[in-house]
């Protein structure tokens, strides 16, 4: 038996509810409460309840981001029962409209869509299979978002992401300034934490990027870190004899490989990527002109062929109308060699797809 998750659904009309207890305010022309002093709400739709998605939303609740929140998966009974248990911590949150429907019509009017739904990798499944399974679910899931919110921007955390972000450009038809991937922005925030664990500081006085490919191929960019300004590489090399270019690989393969380790000691990851996404979200609809690492077309950037469409992070200026410009960072030849290998595999996988 469905339960009831409003006063309404017990039979109770909530019309005019409000007036026993508020007298309307006018605004002294007439009798008319005040309406026009209203601002636009704004909407946030995430598509895929499981463990990413739910991270996502909760993130994105707590942090006070939207006025609505739109969930949407494939499981009706799983998705009403995150739906309820968001609903239930009301007391204790800021105001937020949470609907769910496994239907894409309850993401109509979103000003962003955050997609984290995506096929599983089956034991002895080829990356391309799993690949080609996830292109056919976009294509049902992104002309429908794009038809219910043509003016969106689209944000892709589904896996592989670069790849599937260029996917959903292509079926959307969005301009290349709607569409962005989560990219390599949390694998810049594992990199930036050992870095400050190493040199006692905060992670957020870090200035250190990962560019590329969110995967194997990823670039660590040392040529520009620093910390206050001051750059740092030279400084560990030269009060470290032990930071020759093998322990710099090494260092970048822990951060590839920490996804892998938090998977295999609880099964998945949600908190990182639900804050990573958080702060995607509010740098796009508070308008904050910050500077992420994300997935954005690279065409014409560091030698990759203007011919190839191919998407991989680069740092970007993201505000409310999505990528605002894409920085045009320095690099070292070694950096723009891997950073073109990298994006001459993705470009690779992109023409296997057909698109």
């Amino acid at each position: 038996m469905k339960k009831a998750t409003s006063l309404s659904e017990l039979g109770f009309d909530a019309n005019g509810a409000s007036t026993g207890f508020f007298r309307p305010v006018t605004d002294g022309m007439d009798s008319t409460p005040t309406s026009h002093h209203r601002r636009r709400l704004t909407k946030v739709s995430v598509i895929g309840a499981g463990n990413v998605g739910m991270a996502i939303a909760q993130t994105i609740l707590t942090r006070d981001l939207a006025d609505e929140i739109a969930l949407v998966d494939a499981l009706p009974d799983k998705l009403r029962g995150e739906m309820l248990d968001l609903q239930h911590a009301a007391a204790f949150l800021p105001r937020t409209r949470l609907v769910s429907d496994t239907d894409m019509s309850v993401t109509r009017g979103s000003d962003l869509a955050i997609v984290t739904a995506g096929a599983r990798q089956i034991p002895g499944e080829t990356r391309l299979n799993l690949l080609q399974r996830n292109v056919a679910l976009f294509r049902k899931i992104v002309p429908a978002l794009a038809e219910q919110s043509p003016d969106a921007i689209l944000l892709i955390v589904s896996n592989p992401v670069d790849v599937l972000t260029y996917v959903a450009w292509k079926l959307s038809g969005f301009p290349v300034s709607r569409v962005i991937g989560s990219g390599t922005n949390l694998d810049s925030s594992r990199f930036r934490f050992l870095l400050a664990e190493h040199l006692d500081v905060n992670a957020q006085d870090v200035n250190a990027y990962m560019v590329g490919e969110h995967g194997d191929s990823s670039v660590a960019v040392w040529s520009t870190l620093s910390v206050a300004g001051m750059p740092v590489l030279k400084s560990l090399q030269e009060s470290h004899s032990s930071f020759g270019e093998e322990a710099l690989e090494g260092i970048r393969r822990a951060v590839v490989d920490s996804a892998y380790e938090v998977i295999g000691l609880k099964g998945y990851t949600s908190w990182a990527i639900g804050y990573s996404v958080a702060s995607l979200v509010s740098s796009l609809l508070r308008d904050q002109r910050r500077i992420h690492p994300v997935s954005v077309l690279a065409a014409g950037f560091h030698g990759i062929p203007d011919d190839h469409e191919v998407f991989l992070s680069l740092p970007a200026r993201l505000g409310r109308a999505g990528v605002l410009g894409v920085a045009d960072m320095e690099l070292t030849d070694e950096e723009t060699r891997r950073l073109r290998r990298s994006a001459k595999t993705l470009w690779e996988n992109t023409q296997l797809l057909g698109l």
